[in-house]
């Protein structure tokens, strides 16, 4: 995740600096979690600050926060990408009298340009530095989504029909 920490104690004084006071157990969690690259879920009721941690943590690496909020019924297409159609059909309207195939047509219309990014696949092709990202109110989510974030979270990666498989920079 770019920057590193040599203990719990670095991570609390990080914290201090950006004017976040954390308990020796919540700063040790973020030091095992950034020195295993591994996901952290915060639980705990409404108000006590899992989301500041988030915050703050995107504040002390110097990157990005990434949010999704999780709701009944949201779906993979939702929190990952959708198509522009409006791009896609001013495509097909420029290409009508191309010499391309049709396979060539549907590969141009179905490529990364007319790609929209949403916050999990934005979360694994930032290049520049791994972002934080922020996953709140997963308990709202369907099983099914739930099952998805696991797999995307356990592999860093997510399958596309059209497009294959994007594995994360970081």
């Amino acid at each position: 995740m770019g920057k590193s920490f040599e203990g719990s104690q670095a991570v609390i004084d990080a914290l201090d600096k950006v004017g976040y006071v954390a308990e020796e157990e919540l700063a040790t969690m973020l030091f095992l979690t950034l020195k295993l690259e591994k996901p952290l879920l915060l639980e705990g009721e409404p108000g006590v600050g899992k989301t500041e941690v988030a915050n703050v943590l995107a504040k002390i690496l110097g990157t990005d926060l990434i949010r999704l909020q999780c709701y009944e019924g949201l779906d993979v297409h939702s929190a990952v990408y959708e198509w522009n159609y409006q791009k896609q059909l001013l495509s097909i309207k420029i290409q009508e009298n191309s010499d391309k195939s049709e396979e060539e047509k549907e590969a141009h219309i179905f490529s990364e340009q007319f790609l929209l990014k949403r916050p999990l696949l934005k979360s694994i092709t930032t290049q520049e530095k791994a972002p934080v990202l922020l996953i709140d109110e997963i308990d709202r989510a369907d099983e099914e989504f739930e099952a998805f974030l696991l797999e995307l979270l356990s592999a860093f990666q997510i399958s596309f029909p059209v497009l294959g498989t994007i594995h994360a920079y970081h």
